[in-house]
């Protein structure tokens, strides 16, 4: 998530100006702004066979898939982050011209070594007080794997790990297909090529 923090207290609302006019792209938690680091190509194709994938699924749904360009407002846990996907179903965010969502039912963050602690850990709890998200899920860039933490029915986050030759499934969006599909033409990859 981050390169450099600032070192003093930003408001919230000093935040989001600053963003809408700033060329790169920063996170907001609890007064403090973290400048994002630039993708690599593995991130960015997983992104776009996702996109690609949910946008086909999800086409006559009322559901909006965004890439990570789009951040979610986190109110209880004053956070700003920038998912590397997201899908909202609400149409308080289909509708909103706003640039932030406020009610992701999924949530799918690409692991890296500088952030992998960070998305496991102090991230996730931050999501996990969005009253809407159903679904948080980290996927490894360097190999066929994936983390799903699923809201279960008595409110406590489960977590599927699937692998190489395994059927994904997020029921947050009813979407099933073969982890090779999420990888497929990610360099580096062995049998992603679905």
């Amino acid at each position: 998530m981050t390169i450099s923090k600032s070192q003093f207290y930003i408001s919230r609302e000093d935040y989001l100006e600053g963003e809408r006019v700033s060329p790169i792209k920063h996170e907001y938690r609890r007064g403090q702004v973290y400048a994002m680091v630039g993708a690599k190509k593995p991130h960015i194709v997983i992104a776009g066979n996702l996109v690609t994938l949910f946008n086909n699924h999800l086409d006559n749904t009322p559901c909006l898939v965004l890439s990570s360009d789009i951040k979610i407002r986190l109110e209880e846990a004053d956070c700003y982050y920038y998912p590397d996907l997201a899908v909202t179903c609400d149409e308080r965010d289909t509708n909103s011209i706003e640039d932030f969502i406020l009610y992701p039912i999924l949530v799918i963050e690409m692991l890296s070594p500088s952030t992998a602690a960070f998305d496991r850990g102090e991230k996730f709890a931050d999501y996990q007080t969005s009253p809407s998200l159903r679904e948080y899920v980290l996927i490894n860039q360097s190999q066929m794997s994936l983390e799903c933490f699923r809201l279960s029915e008595s409110g406590s986050w489960v977590s599927q790990t699937y692998g190489q030759g395994e059927e994904v499934y997020f029921a947050s969006i009813d979407f099933r297909c073969d982890i090779a599909s999420i990888y497929r033409k990610v360099p580096g990859i062995q049998n992603a090529d679905a």
